[in-house]
């Protein structure tokens, strides 16, 4: 892997011009990114890949993290050609230059913050919130005033530092080296099945196999999105050129094996059909371990992971729409924020009420699988981009990725969206009905501005 430029120059249009203050040095970065992958994905979904692919459970995380490097290293050629707080729409608009089709990805983007928030909701009002109460509370119910409990706090202001974000990142990690400990425990005193690590669900080979491991790695890969959004603190990075490479990469690296690793010690401890029966799957693997770990304890730690990640994802989803709405390719009425507070208060209302209605018709499955899907997509036109882009030379030395790795990426990427994965319908009509409800807000905003140039 190289760096390429048109000169030797050090210099970076970035920080030539005023902007955000850059504090953000490797280490917090690398800490950031990590924070940003862990949470709902892995302590959610984990059960849900072992339902379809069975006590191989591994495998689908190891394709994904594969799948992760290689769109990874797209996103940090394009964060240190442009480093710019834009992401995947300034790449899209860079390379396409079709504003339409800035607008699907950016609102892509922003569904997949939702269906992860949403993904999130139902996790905390399943297994692992029943672990701490004695009655029997209605899962919908309990997701929605958690959507709700979001949308209040993030009305009020929720003030993010890099400081809290290591603390969250420490809590969430900690939760997930607790089953890495329990797994070690467990081959030390020859506990576990370890006949079950290379089971498959399927009965059958070949292609029915094939599908089998694509489906949960489509799946599996919602563990793995949240890399992508690092590249929107490139303007408040120190040297983002020569920072994000690493950063990504680590932060990528360390995620996946220690996603493999709790992979292997769930399939170790406990048969696929009990992690598949449950909305809280390392909670079972707490208490099939033989630790004397409390499992209250264990629960309260994944309430928080997952209620960190809905936070994060939830607010993403509300700015990004209040700066749609700012750019004009939103109506203008999105853009209005709360007086006192300055917080985007219809933006927050319009995406969680979108959030309501994926939480009252869809499960952990369906939503981390929608969200998924909606990823992979965008993920496809960023590797794209990249290729598109090397036409379009700046003066500045950054990270250049071997031609192969963006190719690669958009086939898998590709791959792993289509019905080759084998994934339900309704997560297709899901995304589509969220696509279309953005499609009609352009069209409208588009016929109101072109009414009031011509009026």
């Amino acid at each position: 892997m190289t760096t390429s430029g048109t000169s030797g120059t050090t210099t970076h249009p970035a920080e030539e011009e005023p902007g955000l203050r850059r504090v953000l040095g490797p280490k917090l970065l690398i800490l950031f990114v990590i924070g940003d992958i862990l949470g709902t994905g892995i302590y959610a979904t984990t059960g849900k890949v072992a339902g379809k692919v069975g006590g191989a459970l591994w495998v689908p995380f190891l394709i994904g993290f594969v799948v992760a490097i290689l769109t990874a290293a797209s996103y940090v050629e394009l964060v240190g050609k442009y480093p710019k707080a834009a992401g995947a729409a300034l790449y899209t608009q860079k390379a396409f230059k079709v504003p339409f089709l800035t607008f699907i990805i950016a609102f892509m983007v922003m569904c997949s913050g939702l269906s992860s928030a949403s993904a999130a909701a139902r996790a905390f009002s399943g297994d692992y919130l029943s672990e701490l109460t004695d009655d029997a509370l209605p899962p919908t119910l309990v997701a929605i005033a958690f959507v709700l409990a979001l949308a209040a706090l993030n009305l009020r202001g929720v003030s993010e530092s890099v400081k809290a974000n290591v603390v969250l990142t420490a809590v969430e990690l900690t939760g997930l080296l607790i089953i890495l400990a329990i797994g070690a425990w467990a081959v030390l005193t020859g506990d576990g099945e370890p006949s079950r690590l290379t089971e498959f669900e399927s009965s059958g080979t070949g292609y029915a196999l094939f599908t089998g491991v694509l489906g949960a790695t489509a799946l599996g890969f919602f563990a793995f999105v949240g890399f992508e959004d690092s590249v929107n603190m490139a303007e408040e990075t120190k040297d983002p050129t020569r920072t994000f490479p690493r950063a990504i990469f680590i932060g990528v690296a360390v995620t996946g094996t220690i996603y493999v690793l709790v992979a292997l010690v769930s399939s170790l401890l406990v048969d696929y059909r009990t992690l598949e029966g449950s909305s809280g799957p390392l909670l079972e693997v707490v208490k099939a371990g033989g630790v004397d770990f409390p499992h209250k304890l264990f629960a309260l730690i994944a309430l928080f992971a997952v209620t960190n990640s809905a936070l994060i994802n939830i607010m993403m989803a509300s700015r990004l729409c209040y700066g749609m709405a700012n750019e004009r390719i939103l109506p203008r009425s999105m853009g209005r924020v709360l007086a006192g507070r300055r917080t985007p208060v219809v933006g927050i209302a319009f995406v969680s009420l979108l959030a309501i209605g994926l939480v009252s018709t869809g499960e952990i499955e369906g939503l981390g699988d929608t969200t998924a899907f909606l990823l992979l997509c965008v993920f496809a036109v960023v590797n794209v981009a990249v290729l598109v882009l090397r036409r379009d030379p700046v003066d500045h030395d950054h990270f250049r990725t071997p031609t192969a790795l963006p190719v690669l990426g958009a086939i898998t990427a590709l791959v792993l969206a289509s019905p080759l994965a084998d994934r339900p319908a309704d997560v297709y009509v899901r995304a589509g009905v969220l696509l279309a409800i953005g499609i009609a807000l352009w069209a409208v905003n588009k016929l109101v501005m072109r009414a009031r140039t011509e009026a």
